[in-house]
């Protein structure tokens, strides 16, 4: 389904605060007591690679992974532990039913009652921002997994790692759980080190956040799900629009930076669209094989069309400044939606022949999009296995769906490369199966 690039060989045993001694108060909890079943053990391992080739294993594994869920003995003492949630980067549907998930998890299955909430990211723990805490109750989240956005609310941008250790120490935060992306994740790393550095007994589990699904070693992000059915409900929309009118075009640009996993499923979701744009494979513009050839094609032999592009697609059209960065540290893509509008639009006329083109960009919409049922769900899983990690004292880590278990990975391995959409795997050779398109690159 994916393609890794060179993996670095990062360890993939998780770090503990120190021994877990206290049992768990499931163990007297009308559901849990009496099956040991229940419990997972830190020796019972998921293997990342799965396939047999010629009915032997791998000669060389990948590797495995801790599998998740309650321990019988944790680390923590709920009467005394204090915990924060934070989020953090940019929008994604889920995002309020985690932390409803982590919250509920920690009030009513383990007992504490001490949670805050960080405002505004990162920007939350730095005293100069003036962000005030939010204490997290049951009856804070009751209806949060209703709404879209965060309502901790979120920012972009780097913050000082030693500031934000400052401020756990300060606030006494035994347990920290992050709620975001490849940034994000780079940055819990690197509050994992200093907090070890200075010898503190913190831990910090995250939870990967992306639209984007490029999570090494995660299956499928939160949110994903959703943003695929929103970016079908707007590819429907670029075809009725492109058949309701002569040589009629419908151009959709939909999230993915580095990795096309929201096109190429929201292509096989409708299998509307007639040519399918993601970063993982380039194309030409010009020439009888490029894409303004292919699109003529289609548009006056069939009368209308439907083309998808991923906003990291293309780029090398997107003639700039030299590459600017955000407040994250993402360089700044050019808008190749705007350009192929352009561009397409001057082939047409420069050729004399007619076309109706209507452009959609759904991308905001779609972020801030309302969790569906299938991310709720999966949205609450992560949160309760976070909070079964922090309290047995796992730190460093996030926790993953991988090949259908949930599992903990560390997080230097988590950000050690981007997962991608492998353009020689069944997932792609799907979507050119239902796109028909050609290669739209010269031989």
């Amino acid at each position: 389904m994916s393609r890794n690039k060179k993996q670095v060989e990062i360890p993939s045993t998780i770090q503990t605060l120190g021994p877990a001694k206290i049992q768990s108060p499931l163990l007297d909890s009308g559901n849990y007591r009496g099956h040991p079943q229940f419990f997972q053990e830190d020796d019972v391992r998921i293997p990342s690679d799965i396939l047999w080739s010629g009915g032997q294993p791998p000669k060389e594994p990948g590797p495995t992974f801790e599998l998740a869920g309650p321990r019988s003995k944790i680390y923590f003492d709920s009467s005394k532990l204090k915990c924060a949630v934070v989020t953090c980067g940019g929008l994604c549907p889920g995002i309020n039913s985690v932390v409803r998930s982590i919250v509920l998890e920690l009030h009513h299955i383990y007992g504490v009652r001490n949670v805050v909430g960080v405002k505004f990211g990162f920007q939350g723990f730095i005293p100069r921002y003036g962000h005030d805490l939010m204490e997290l109750l049951p009856e804070t989240v009751a209806d949060a997994h209703g709404r879209g956005g965060s309502f901790l609310g979120m920012s972009r941008g780097a913050q000082d790692i030693g500031e934000i250790v400052d401020a756990l120490e300060r606030l006494n935060i035994g347990l920290l759980f992050t709620i975001g992306g490849d940034g994000t994740l780079h940055a819990a790393d690197l509050i994992t080190e200093e907090i070890q550095r200075r010898g503190l007994k913190t831990g910090v589990i995250g939870i990967p956040k992306t639209i984007d699904n490029d999570i090494a070693y995660v299956d499928q992000t939160f949110g994903f799900s959703t943003a695929v059915e929103a970016a079908a409900r707007v590819i429907l929309s670029a075809h009725n629009e492109s058949t309701s009118a002569p040589y009629g075009l419908g151009l959709v640009k939909v999230m993915g930076r580095h990795s096309g996993f929201v096109a190429v499923n929201a292509v096989l979701a409708l299998k509307d669209v007639n040519i399918c744009l993601i970063p993982e494979v380039n194309f030409d513009l010009e020439g009888d094989h490029g894409l303004l050839a292919a699109i003529r094609e289609r548009v006056v032999d069939r009368g209308h069309g439907v083309v998808l592009v991923a906003e990291g697609a293309g780029q090398q059209y997107c003639a700039g400044d030299p590459a600017e960065h955000d407040a994250s540290g993402n360089v700044k893509l050019g808008d190749i939606g705007i350009v192929l509008r352009e561009r397409i639009t001057e082939y047409f006329k420069k050729n004399g022949l007619e076309l109706n083109l209507k452009y959609i960009d759904p991308s905001y919409e779609i972020r801030s999009q309302p969790a569906n049922a299938t991310d709720r769900i999966y949205c609450g899983f992560l949160g309760q296995q976070a909070v079964h990690a922090g309290m047995a004292g796992k730190t460093g880590m996030v926790v993953s769906m991988l090949n259908n278990h949930y599992v903990h990975v560390p997080i230097k391995m988590a950000i050690s490369h981007r997962k991608q959409v492998n353009s020689l795997g069944a997932l792609w050779r799907s979507v050119l199966e239902s796109t028909g398109q050609p290669p739209l690159a010269a031989a």
